[in-house]
């Protein structure tokens, strides 16, 4: 399924009034506000439904060069569980790669359970990967929204149920998710506070992989400095740490 064929999808199933996700559609300017906590509950819906244990959402960073996972939400919000820890790091590279390309959901076992890799190998247009997160098994069903953004929906757990017939309406929620959070716009930036361009340019390095030495040493800054920005930025933004505020700033449209 092309990713023009599960939009399409993911509109229909928008506007189906048994559809939990609310009452507005993908091509509709008018549609009801949606907050980070409505999203953390939808994506729990859809966990719930394929009997996943634990969910994340993620954004793609901007640089093709340090490819990495943002999360922004996962299912121990407002905390960052440790799942989406590993997801987000260097292990992640490969995914985001994929992502950017394709649609094609991706799964991986390695907790152990035999019938996770029987279960999943089973599922037509989707290939196993390297796990994510070591001990786990789970699926990341890629996502695309305007503005050219795409991110990550990803569900873990031993005893996923996703039968063939199911894949797809699951991976048109996943979209219809990513793109009502991507949508979590105007409202926000209306209530924040002026961010100086040397503030989002730590922002957009931290969201490119790098750390505080490193964003100190490539605008030439100390390091004390370096991290007093990305703090003002991350207080700005009402985050409650570095990485809710690099998924806050690209939700936003200020880094890109």
């Amino acid at each position: 399924m092309k990713h023009a064929d599960i939009k399409e999808a993911a509109e229909a199933l928008f506007n189906d009034q048994r559809n939990p996700f609310g009452a507005f559609s993908l091509g509709s300017e008018t549609h009801h506000a949606v907050t980070i906590p409505d999203a953390v509950r939808r994506c729990r819906w859809i966990a719930v439904d394929i009997n996943a244990s634990a969910f994340g959402l993620f954004f793609v960073s901007p640089s093709p060069e340090r490819a990495r996972l943002v999360p922004c939400l996962d299912s121990d919000y407002p905390g960052i569980a440790v799942a989406t820890k590993f997801i987000s790091g260097a292990n992640g590279e490969e995914i985001v790669r994929h992502t950017r390309n394709s649609t094609e959901p991706r799964w991986w076992t390695d907790d152990g359970v035999a019938a996770m890799a029987e279960a999943f190998g089973n599922l037509a247009w989707t290939e196993q990967m390297a796990p994510l997160a070591p001990g786990t098994s789970g699926i990341a069903f890629p996502v695309h929204a305007d503005r050219g953004q795409c991110g990550l929906v990803v569900f873990l757990g031993s005893e996923i149920a996703l039968p063939q017939d199911a894949l797809y309406e699951i991976h048109a929620r996943c979209f219809s998710l990513f793109a009502a959070v991507a949508r979590i716009r105007p409202s926000e930036a209306g209530r924040m506070r002026a961010i100086s361009k040397r503030e989002l340019e730590c922002l957009k390095l931290t969201a490119n992989g790098n750390t505080s030495e490193e964003i100190a040493r490539l605008l030439k800054l100390s390091v004390h400095t370096a991290n007093q920005y990305l703090t003002q930025s991350t207080q700005k933004l009402n985050a409650v740490n570095r990485n809710q505020a690099v998924a806050k700033a690209l939700r936003l449209g200020l880094i890109e």
